[in-house]
């Protein structure tokens, strides 16, 4: 029986000595804060709370530590986590304030639109052409609009006509003969119809010129009117005197305007220096394209 008891005893303390009883690990604590409060603290990558915090049992050693805060610059660093507590802060580095760049849009300069306009010549004869020309900046073309009398009473738009690299338009008109004569407009729009110009030019021809005198006998120092028509459109009249001496070869007496209603007159001193003869009154418009006559006699009046 004692030998049994022993034997219990001495396997409880063999077993005793084989058994080993090992010690938790060693941890430390973190007192985390900073300016301002209210940053995440992630340890090791995992969230940890806001500061002010305690993060307690953290294995010693080297951990990672970030601080993220909205409007702050992350802070990330390695600490190294000692026995005990180890109070820890931070100052938070405030993100630059976003620099807004406001671009002024340059003020787009105003395209200033500029057109002329002018004929060729101022009388055009009928059966010629008409070149007009001009010039035009700031648009990509003209208009040309022209009024005149019959077809072209309400007026006749031509092509519209692109100006070159130098803005120089040229238009020409050929008519032909059947035009009637008269005064004539071209405006000249550009093709937004913000500026207009108006060239006037006249057309000669077509029509027809007459003379008459008051009087077919004529004395030496009588006077005498010589009136007439002049439908071509011209302006004016040109009267020359053919007769015996000096007027053989014709001697223009005068230049008169035509009235807007396509009449004429002019009053001639019969020069007690004209020989006896018959006189032959010659009237052409200016310019010449149609002639009227008529005749007279000097001397034969008793």
């Amino acid at each position: 029986m004692f030998r049994e008891i022993l034997t219990l005893i001495v396997v409880s303390v063999l077993l005793a000595g084989c058994i080993t009883t090992e010690e938790p690990p060693e941890t430390g604590t973190l007192q985390l804060t900073s300016s301002p409060s209210g940053a995440d603290v992630f340890l090791d990558n995992e969230s940890q709370g806001i500061t002010p915090v305690m993060i307690m049992n953290v294995r010693l050693g080297n951990h990672t530590i970030e601080y993220r805060m909205t409007g702050y610059r992350n802070w990330t660093d390695t600490i190294t986590v000692p026995p005990g507590t180890l109070h820890f802060f931070t100052a938070m580095t405030a993100e630059p304030a976003l620099q807004l760049t406001t671009k002024i849009p340059t003020p787009t300069k105003a395209t200033t639109v500029r057109v002329t306009g002018k004929a060729g010549s101022d009388q055009m004869l009928v059966g010629n052409s008409e070149v007009f020309s001009g010039t035009a900046t700031g648009t990509s073309g003209v208009t040309l609009t022209l009024y005149g009398p019959g077809y072209y009473t309400n007026g006749i738009v031509f092509d519209r006509v692109k100006p070159n690299s130098a803005g120089l338009w040229s238009y020409t008109w050929s008519p032909g003969t059947k035009i009637q004569s008269g005064s004539y407009t071209l405006v000249v729009n550009d093709v937004g119809k913000t500026v207009s110009v108006e060239v006037k030019f006249t057309v000669i021809g077509n029509g027809e010129v007459t003379v008459t005198p008051n009087s077919h006998a004529l004395a030496r120092g009588d006077t005498v009117i010589l009136s007439g028509m002049c439908t071509t459109g011209a302006p004016t009249v040109r009267i020359t005197l053919f007769g015996p001496g000096k007027y053989t070869s014709g001697v223009v007496i005068g230049t008169i305007s035509v009235t807007s209603d396509n009449t004429w007159s002019f009053r001639y001193l019969v020069d007690k220096t004209m020989l006896t003869g018959t006189y032959t009154i010659s009237v052409s418009d200016l310019p010449k394209t149609t002639t009227g006559t008529s005749q007279f006699s000097v001397g034969f009046v008793s």
